[in-house]
């Protein structure tokens, strides 16, 4: 099981916009991915609904997770929009 634990860098949290481009590029990965809160239980990452049921805030530490092939490549491209607070997702790492 791949793992990258990361903080926020949206200083609104995972909320509105950032959520929505949260979930669209986990869904872009291709790979099942799933998100929570450091101490919480995983949800799907590409389930606007659930994403915006964490209640992520900005500098919160989050957890995103994958056991499916090419998982590491997309956790690092995750990460890296999760973590610098981008308005889309990363080409290259």
């Amino acid at each position: 099981m791949a793992e990258r634990r990361v903080n926020v860098g949206w200083a609104e949290g995972l909320h509105a916009r950032p959520a929505s481009i949260f979930v669209r590029a986990a869904t872009a990965s291709g790979v099942p991915v799933t998100i929570a809160k450091a101490d919480g239980s995983p949800v799907n990452a590409a389930s606007m609904l659930a994403v915006l049921g964490l209640g992520a805030q900005g500098g919160e530490e989050i957890v995103l997770t994958s056991d499916a092939e090419g998982a590491d490549v997309a956790l690092d491209r995750l990460a890296k929009l999760v973590a610098e607070g981008l308005d889309e997702l990363p080409e290259t790492v």
